[in-house]
């Protein structure tokens, strides 16, 4: 009787365990979830839980967000919270007071380094975005270093190779103090077809072998 009674209690006792290991306590806020993982916020930190309610990422602060966000935001602008599309999460880091993007994949890990300055989402496999080219020329009669910048438009798939050069960007101050984020001028419409916007604001389709 004491051995019957002893399963009993014993089998009792194991979901009341199981649920208590997976309890995560003092959320600030719960993002919706996206490929299997939603986004949850301490303070100014972010992790991951999976669809068990596992943390599966850990609390981290450089997941991006921007709790500013509307719909008709582009790039960096639109991420309210931080979301995984096509297994890849948005991550900001500062480079000489300048806010630079790349990716994590859905293990934390970086697969892509930040160096955009600006960068949308990932969509079927491909993204565009902002990157430059810092270029030394010498000192100058003060003995500070002086470089040359070249800013570029570009398409880039999920491996973080460079697909394609869609444009030159220009009159991009990488000071602080005027530094602006640039504005992303290219979006893809369909699997194959880019549309590029030139300085005039008008629009050109191409099409790409991908």
């Amino acid at each position: 009787m004491k051995t019957k009674l002893f399963i009993v209690l014993l089998i009792l006792s194991i979901p009341v365990t199981m649920v208590s290991a997976q309890t995560i306590g003092e959320i600030d806020e719960i993002a919706p979830f996206s490929e299997g993982l939603a986004a949850v916020r301490q303070d100014n930190s972010w992790g991951f839980v999976n669809e068990e309610g596992a943390l599966v990422i850990d609390y981290r602060d450089d997941l991006h967000w921007n709790k500013d966000a509307k719909s008709t935001d582009k790039g960096i602008n639109a991420i309210k919270y931080p979301l995984f599309k096509n297994g890849l999460c948005m991550i900001k880091r500062m480079v000489e007071n300048i806010p630079h993007y790349g990716f994590i994949n859905s293990k934390g890990e970086q697969v892509i380094e930040p160096k955009f300055l600006n960068v949308s989402s990932f969509e079927n496999g491909y993204t565009t975005g902002i990157i430059y080219e810092k270029v030394f020329k010498g000192n100058n009669e003060f003995n500070l270093k002086i470089y040359d910048y070249k800013f570029h438009e570009v398409l880039m798939d999920s491996s973080g190779e460079i697909v394609e050069f869609l444009s030159r960007r220009d009159h991009i101050q990488m000071v602080r103090k005027r530094y602006e984020v640039p504005e992303i001028r290219s979006k893809m419409i369909s699997k194959n077809l880019i549309a590029i916007q030139s300085s005039d604001k008008s629009w050109e389709i191409k099409k790409l072998v991908l």
